[in-house]
């Protein structure tokens, strides 16, 4: 809540989730979702094998999700509530928690059937599917398929 944002709009909301059996339901509806509507490209196999995998829950079976959506009709809404979620992860990191933030779950709840899954009204937008709790260990994500490690940084500087 105390992330910097534009006019001090503060135009974010949190939705908590900690109730397992709905975030299975969500998980699977989220799946569902982008497998219906994934392009049909060799890039994406991976992903498809993955999703298809009905043990697979894409919120690692963290013991709690927060949502952060915008109020869909405030300018840099997007940027504001990227900021709350940075330091609510931030914040999360320095009590020993571990967050990730679920891309796979973010189309979906922009749907009528993701917002009415958490309750969200039609004029937010999320944003942010953080999962939040304690890490088993401290790695890079593994997907299968995708890389893991970082990139060479490359600054530019000018003047």
């Amino acid at each position: 809540m105390r992330a910097p944002n534009a006019s001090n709009d503060q135009p974010w909301t949190f939705t908590a989730v900690r109730e397992q059996a709905l975030l299975d339901r969500i998980s699977r509806g989220a799946k569902s979702h982008i497998l219906g509507t994934m392009p049909a490209e060799p890039k994406y196999d991976h992903y498809g094998a993955v999703l298809s995998d009905p043990n697979f829950q894409i919120f690692y079976r963290a013991p709690v999700m927060i949502v952060i959506s915008g109020i869909a009709q405030v300018p840099f809404k997007v940027e504001d509530c990227a900021l709350a979620a940075e330091h609510l992860m931030l914040a999360a990191h320095a009590v020993g928690l571990g967050t990730g933030w679920i891309g796979f779950s973010q189309t979906f709840f922009n749907t009528p059937d993701g917002k009415s899954a958490l309750g969200i009204p039609a004029t937010w937008a999320p944003f942010a599917p953080i999962i939040v709790g304690h890490p088993q260990a401290v790695r890079e994500p593994a997907l299968p398929g995708v890389p893991t490690g970082r990139k060479e940084l490359e600054i530019r500087w000018l003047g």
